[in-house]
């Protein structure tokens, strides 16, 4: 068999026919990445390969330094060229990791090149890349078009102004580009110059003063109807773990005044601190329907000589192995017993804790909309075929499967779209493998019914985004619909948290509770 053929991964008839005749023709809804909207909305170009494959890839840069590539060729002042070549002597050495995979699926998908990466064939690859590079159609809009991207919800901060986010709405792009509201650095009352500085800029595009606590809230409040007037429908946390203190709104206010006194919070008034906010976050998340999202589990910038060289996200972060469950189940039942829990996807970094999240989503689901509480797919250390595999394998032993919401990219990369047709090969070759051993029924309809909803139509409906009409399949398997649970009356959550600011639209209503939450910025 040769090599990332047609068939690749694919190991069944039923596996070859559920991938070819249903899942590689879905549309892609890459409902979490950290591309740059600033990027999408200027339509960028790549001047080399260089810039487009390995700018910013700190996956790559990990299997270079692990290869005895000097620092100069991975992020330092060697050119473009002299980078890819370095990246080009290495791909070789990645048997068996799922970059080896990825780096051919993206010559073949993108450039049309199904020669192996060697040190023999870099010139040409070289070449040939940075020659398709200059062709009129390669460009953002039009590697969305190409691979039929119906949404890509990008990463941003509340503090960041949306301008980007307005003229790709009003570009006519094909693709919906949408914010995800990640207000991670609002829990750095430990580091008050940091929390300064970024509360000037929140107090810019919020357009309004931060002085206190609840002056805070009504800022993050007002960002946040902000994004969901754009089209932002998804929240997201970066947290090495869920903390376990509670706190009470005096409390609260006792610990922002110290620290925009300048006073750092102790760690357990950060604890108490981002107990405070996870749950004013979760209120306003309910009361518009929203979907969050929370990744758990990263111990990052664990190298402190590198990172105060190179600074976060450059490839030393590590799998972490907090305890999740107890602080994380009080979390979720806070919400819930408050009628404030609204759809979340939770995400793990450590595979020992596939099976407590599995189950963590079934105790939290209540009947108001379908996978409301999600195991979501593999995330960075695990996002390969083994680590895909498992994460499908724990879920489907705990819950639906056929209610599943799908891939992500999770990436800074236009390259990265492939990603979702691995999984979809990954997804096919298990189905149609148990299929064939009478393990699953032998029935195309209903087979095919589940990868659809898989692929497709379960994130569509989950994240509530809207996309163009596609060619139904005849499969049997239900879609779900895009309907939001019937409204409840709804409190105001910043003023009940202090915040003199409008009451937002209806949903489930909000609580007063205490939650917890300890955030690091990815």
């Amino acid at each position: 068999m040769a090599y990332l053929d047609e068939n690749f991964l694919l190991h069944s008839d039923t596996a070859r026919s559920l991938y070819h005749e249903v899942a590689a023709k879905q549309p892609i809804i890459d409902y979490h990445c950290h591309l740059s909207p600033k990027e999408i909305a200027t339509n960028h170009r790549w001047e080399s390969i260089t810039d487009i494959w390995l700018g910013g890839d700190h996956y790559k840069w990990r299997l270079m330094r692990a290869n005895g590539i000097d620092e100069e060729f991975i992020t330092g002042p060697a050119s473009p060229r002299e980078k890819f070549l370095a990246w080009a002597e290495t791909v070789p050495r990645t048997l068996r990791n799922p970059i080896h995979h990825w780096t051919h699926l993206e010559l073949q998908r993108y450039f049309g090149i199904d020669t192996l990466l060697t040190p023999d064939t870099a010139t040409e690859i070289w070449e040939k890349t940075n020659a398709k590079l200059a062709e009129p159609d390669f460009c953002v809009h039009g590697l969305l078009k190409k691979f039929d991207v119906r949404m890509v919800g990008t990463t941003d901060d509340p503090a960041d102004p949306l301008d980007d986010h307005e003229t790709i709405a009003a570009s006519g792009l094909g693709t919906k580009v949408l914010p995800t509201y990640r207000p991670d650095k609002a829990f750095q009352v430990d580091r008050p110059d940091l929390l300064r500085t970024w509360i000037g800029k929140l107090e810019s595009v919020a357009g309004m003063s931060v002085v206190h606590l609840s002056d805070l809230l009504g800022a993050l409040q007002k960002r946040h109807d902000d994004f969901h007037a754009i089209g932002g429908r998804i929240s997201d946390h970066g947290l090495v773990r869920m903390p376990a203190l509670p706190c009470t709104h005096s409390e609260a206010t006792m610990i922002f005044d110290k620290a925009m006194a300048g006073t750092p919070a102790t760690d357990e008034e950060k604890e108490r601190f981002s107990f405070y906010l996870m749950v004013f976050f979760g209120e306003l998340d309910a009361a518009k329907g929203w979907t969050k999202q929370l990744h758990l589990g990263a111990y990052r910038n664990v190298n402190s000589g590198m990172f105060s060289q190179l600074g976060p996200d450059t490839g030393y972060d590590i799998i972490g192995d907090p305890q999740q469950g107890a602080p994380l189940a009080t979390y979720l039942d806070t919400l819930a017993r408050e009628g404030a829990l609204p759809k979340i996807v939770l995400y793990n970094l450590n595979p020992s804790d596939n099976y407590l999240f599995a189950c963590m989503t079934g105790a939290f689901q209540d009947g108001t909309f379908p996978g409301k509480i999600q195991f979501g797919s593999g995330w960075w250390f695990l996002d390969q075929k083994h680590g895909m595999e498992m994460q499908l394998d724990a879920l489907s032993m705990n819950g639906l499967l056929s209610r599943f919401v799908g891939m992500l990219t999770d990436s800074r990369s236009f390259l990265s779209f492939p990603r979702h047709e691995y999984f979809r090969r990954i997804l096919c070759n298990m189905i149609g493998g148990e299929a064939e051993r009478g393990e699953l029924p032998d029935d195309f309809g209903t087979l095919s019914g589940l990868i659809e909803d898989i692929c497709f139509r379960n994130a569509k409906a989950h994240f509530n985004q809207p996309a163009p009409p596609f060619q139904q399949l005849s499969g049997s398997g239900s879609t779900v619909t895009g309907s939001a649970p019937p409204p409840r009356r709804v409190m105001n959550t910043a003023r009940k948290h202090g915040a003199p600011v409008a009451v937002p639209e209806t949903g489930p209503s909000a609580a007063t509770s205490q939650v917890f939450g300890l955030a690091v910025h990815r």
